[in-house]
């Protein structure tokens, strides 16, 4: 399942307008606030998604009988980009556990290739997955990402969050990943790469935009 929030007069092409927006980029506080934004929407638009079960709820007047989510989903996020996202998600799920992946691009001459360094995550046996990340180029992080989770356990149903993702990125998880296990929601889809994977127009380095340039 592909679901595509952009392009819909909403929001979310506000905040996504914005982040592409070289001068507003450099407010580091407002790029990271409007990632954090778009990570709420996803949030609300995915919990549709989710199953719910009837709650009786006092209140100072009497009783009402409402819906609330059956079984909190775990949040799960590549470091460091996917990081502003995933805290809009927590303000929305705010009972959610947590987990974090460190994955790096290595690079060699012209190539570079995709390192995961280290896992942190609860038991994922019957849960709910929400994984996110900034943008999918190739598509290989988030596919390392996905192999390395199965290590803690067998997810009921993954979702996987994405502000950009490219045609070949889509496609790779399309072909590696069972379509009835595995959602994917992309904010705009885009056409173009660079030979260093970067995507065009894309948004640039979300990661040093967010938290500064790395070495």
């Amino acid at each position: 399942m592909l679901k595509i929030l952009g392009n819909k007069n909403t929001l979310f092409d506000h905040y996504l307008a914005q982040l592409r927006d070289v001068e507003i980029q450099k407010d580091r506080m407002r790029f990271r606030k409007n990632l954090e934004r778009i990570g709420e929407i996803f949030a609300y638009e995915i919990s549709k998604e989710f199953q719910y079960e009837e709650k009786e709820i006092s209140t100072s007047l009497g009783i009402s009988n409402v819906p609330v989510i059956a079984d909190d989903p775990v949040l799960i996020t590549l470091l460091r980009a996917g990081l502003p996202i995933h805290q809009g998600m927590l303000n929305m799920f705010d009972k959610a556990q947590n987990g974090f992946i460190s994955s790096y691009r290595k690079y060699n001459k012209e190539e570079f290739t995709i390192k995961i360094e280290y896992v942190s995550c609860p038991d994922l046996n019957g849960k709910t997955v929400i994984l996110t990340d900034s943008m999918i180029a190739t598509g290989e992080s988030m596919v390392q990402a996905m192999h390395e989770l199965t290590a803690f356990g067998e997810a009921k149903q993954i979702h996987v969050v994405t502000v950009l993702a490219s045609d070949e990125g889509i496609e790779k998880i399309r072909k590696t990943f069972s379509k009835e296990k595995v959602s994917l929601w992309v904010g705009a889809i885009e056409h173009e790469m660079t030979a260093r994977a970067f995507l065009v127009p894309g948004l640039g380095d979300a990661g040093d935009l967010a938290y500064g340039a790395k070495e």
